[in-house]
C-alpha cells in the first residue's frame, strides 16, 4: 500500500448499491404513501431493537457486585477485638471481622484454608504442618508470615494472659520452619485439634514490643489490625470513652477476596430492649440473639429471620450419687417419657427451639403421636411393674424389707428467666405422674461455684456448649465427673469412655461418626439425663442482603464465616465472562 493511500481511502465517498434509485422511489411516494412507509420502517425498526434487546438479556446473568452498607446493634460493649483475649460476644463478634486464620470454617461446618495455602497432617494424627500464602497481608500492607503465627500462639499459651483459648494450645508445640511454614505438635493424637488452627492471627510487628502486663489494656485491643475481611475505619465513643460505633470497610486485599458489601457500621447497647427500641426506630437494620419472648415485636416484610440450631444441649442431668432414688432406671425412664417437649418449647421458647433426645443438638426427638394423659398412663404402669405405688400423700413409693423408697427429689438451676419457667413445667408434669419434686432457683455465679463444682444437686436443669468438632469427651467421659470436668451427670460407663477416646484419635470422618452413634445407644439406654432443646440462633437482617449462609453455628460470631459473600448490590454480566 503507498504511503497516502490511507487518506485517499477516508477521502473517498461510500455509497450503498441502489440507494439513489431507492431515494427516487421514496419521493415519488403519495403523503398517504410516505406515512404508510414510515410506519413499517418504525415498526421493522423497534422490532428490531427488541429483538436484540432479548437476545443481550438472553445472555446476561445477574451477579453480586461491590457497595452498599448494613448497620448491625449488639448489646454489650467490645473491649478484646483480639483473638486470644476476647471474651463477650461483642468482642467475639468484631474479631471474627478484623481477624482470620490459618483455617476458617464455612458454613456448614466443614473446614477450609484462609491464610494458609496448604495443610498437612502426619499419619500419626501427632503433626502439623501449614504453608502461608505468599499474598497474605495484614491490613496496613505487612505481610503475614510465620513468625505472626508463631507469636500469636505462644502469647495464647502464656499463663499471665490467661487467654480463653489457652486449654486449646497447651502442650502444643509451635514450631517456625521456614518464613511461610509453621508446624504444631501434639503429644498425643487429639482430632478435634484441628479446629483450632481457626484462631486469628495477630500481627506480630504491632504486639512484639507489648509486655503481658500492658497486654490486655493495649489501644490495640479497641483499635485492631488484623488481616480479616474487614477492617476498622472509625470509631465513635461516649463521654465516658466507651465506644458506641464500629465502622468497618471491606479489606481489599483479604485473602479469600474482597467482601462485596463495602461498610458495615455496628452499634452498641446496654441491654436487649434499647437495642430492640433502635431496630423499632430503624436506628440499626440487624440483630440476633434475640430473645424468643420479644420477637412477636419485630417482624416485618422488609426483614428476613434466620433460626439456625444451636451447638447447646439443654437437658435435666441426674446426680445418682446424690439422690439414690435416681438409681432407679425405670425412675429416669418415666420422668423422661412424661416430658411434653415440643409442649414446653411453644409455651416457654414461644417455638423457637428444637426438641432432642440425646446428647448432641442434631438428636432430634420425635413427635409424640399420644396424649399426654396416655404418656403419664404409660409411665406409671412402667413405675408400678417395678414395684413402686402410690402412698397417702399422692407420690409414689417403693418399699422393701428394710426401707421404704419415696420418689422424691429436688432439681436445681439458674434463675434464667427461661430457665425458671421450664423448671416450673417440669415440675408440673413430675407431680402429676406422682413424683414429688422441689425446685431450686439459683443466681448463676451461685449455681456454679455453691452448687455445680461441688456437685451438690439431686438434679440439675442446666445446658451445654458443645464446639464445632462435636468433642462429647468433657462432658461424658468418666475422668470429667469431678470438678473442673464438665461431666454434670456423674456418668460413668467403661464402654462409652472407649468410644469417647477413639473418637478423639482418629481423623477418619466414617469412624468418628460410628463412635457417635455408638455412644449415643449407650446414652439412650442408661439414661442418666432427660434431654429436652437446642435453642435456635435467631438473627434479623434486611431482606436486601442476600446470600447469607448460617447452616451451622456455635458462638454468635459465626454467623460472619462467609460474611466476605455476603452482597446489596448487583450487576447483569455475560455469561462467558463469569468465571466457573
Amino acid at each position: 500500500m503507498e504511503p497516502n493511500q490511507p487518506k485517499s481511502l477516508l477521502r473517498m465517498q461510500w455509497k450503498i448499491p441502489q440507494s439513489d434509485k431507492i431515494r427516487d422511489l421514496i419521493k415519488s411516494f403519495s403523503i398517504t404513501e410516505k406515512v404508510i412507509f414510515g410506519i413499517i420502517v418504525s415498526i421493522f425498526a423497534i422490532s428490531g431493537i427488541s429483538l436484540l434487546y432479548q437476545i443481550n438479556r438472553s445472555f446476561l446473568v445477574e451477579v453480586p457486585d461491590f457497595g452498599g452498607s448494613l448497620t448491625e446493634g449488639i448489646v454489650g460493649s467490645p473491649r478484646f477485638i483480639n483473638p486470644i483475649l476476647a471474651i463477650s460476644d461483642a468482642d467475639r463478634d468484631l474479631t471474627a471481622l478484623v481477624y482470620s486464620g490459618l483455617l476458617k470454617a464455612t458454613p456448614d461446618g466443614v473446614l477450609r484454608t484462609d491464610l494458609a495455602e496448604s495443610y498437612t497432617i502426619s499419619g500419626d494424627g501427632l503433626t502439623y504442618t501449614f504453608v502461608i500464602k505468599d499474598n497474605a497481608v495484614f491490613h496496613d500492607g505487612t505481610k503475614v508470615t510465620a513468625d505472626d503465627v508463631e507469636f500469636t500462639l505462644q502469647k495464647a499459651q502464656d499463663s499471665l494472659l490467661k487467654s480463653p483459648r489457652r486449654s486449646n494450645w497447651d502442650g502444643v508445640r509451635v514450631e517456625k520452619i521456614d518464613n511461610l511454614t509453621i508446624r504444631f505438635t501434639l503429644k498425643q493424637a487429639y482430632s478435634p485439634f484441628i479446629q483450632n488452627t481457626t484462631i486469628g492471627i495477630l500481627p506480630k510487628h504491632i504486639w512484639k514490643n507489648v509486655d503481658n502486663e500492658s497486654f490486655p489494656f493495649s489501644t490495640f485491643n479497641t483499635k485492631p489490625i488484623g488481616s480479616g475481611p474487614y477492617q476498622v475505619k472509625n470509631i465513635e465513643t461516649n463521654t465516658s470513652g466507651l465506644p458506641v460505633t464500629y465502622t468497618l470497610t471491606s479489606f481489599k486485599k483479604y485473602a479469600l477476596g474482597r467482601a462485596f458489601i463495602d461498610t458495615l457500621t455496628f452499634k452498641f447497647y446496654s441491654n436487649e430492649r434499647n437495642m430492640l427500641e433502635a431496630y423499632q426506630n430503624k436506628d440499626i437494620e440487624s440483630v440476633n440473639s434475640v430473645s424468643p419472648a420479644n420477637m412477636s415485636l419485630l417482624r416485618n416484610t422488609s426483614s428476613q429471620i434466620f433460626t439456625p440450631p444451636l451447638p447447646r444441649v439443654f437437658g435435666v442431668f441426674f446426680n445418682q450419687s446424690e439422690s439414690p432414688v435416681l438409681i432407679n432406671k425405670e425412675v429416669r425412664l418415666a420422668l423422661d417419657m412424661v416430658l411434653n417437649k415440643e409442649q414446653m418449647i411453644q409455651e416457654v421458647l414461644y417455638g423457637y427451639g428444637q426438641a432432642i433426645d440425646g446428647p448432641l443438638h442434631t438428636n432430634k426427638a420425635e413427635s409424640q403421636n399420644i396424649s399426654d394423659e396416655e404418656q403419664i398412663k404409660k409411665a406409671r404402669a412402667l413405675l408400678e411393674k417395678a414395684g413402686w405405688t402410690f402412698n397417702e400423700s399422692g407420690v409414689y413409693e417403693k418399699k422393701d424389707t428394710k426401707d421404704t423408697e419415696i420418689l422424691s427429689f429436688s432439681v436445681s438451676t439458674s434463675d434464667a428467666p427461661e430457665l425458671k419457667a421450664l423448671a416450673q413445667n417440669i415440675q408440673k408434669r413430675w407431680q402429676q405422674l406422682g413424683a414429688r419434686v422441689d425446685v431450686k432457683i439459683f443466681e448463676i455465679g451461685d449455681l456454679n461455684q455453691n452448687i455445680i463444682r461441688p456437685r451438690k444437686y439431686d438434679a440439675l436443669l442446666f445446658g451445654e456448649v458443645l464446639g464445632r468438632d462435636l468433642d462429647l469427651y468433657p462432658f461424658w467421659h468418666s475422668s470429667q465427673r469431678n470438678d473442673p470436668g464438665l461431666n454434670i451427670a456423674l456418668y460413668a460407663n467403661p464402654k462409652t469412655d472407649k468410644l469417647l477416646e477413639d473418637y478423639r484419635k482418629t481423623t477418619e470422618e466414617t469412624l468418628k461418626k460410628k463412635y457417635i452413634q455408638d455412644f449415643e445407644t449407650e446414652i439412650r439406654t442408661d439414661t442418666p439425663a432427660v434431654f429436652l432443646y437446642s435453642p435456635y440462633f435467631i438473627y434479623i437482617t434486611p431482606t436486601r442482603v442476600k446470600n447469607i449462609s448460617l447452616a451451622q453455628l456455635t458462638i454468635s460470631g459465626e454467623r460472619f464465616l462467609n460474611i466476605h459473600e455476603w452482597y446489596i448490590n448487583t450487576n447483569n454480566v455475560w455469561k462467558i465472562f463469569i468465571k466457573e
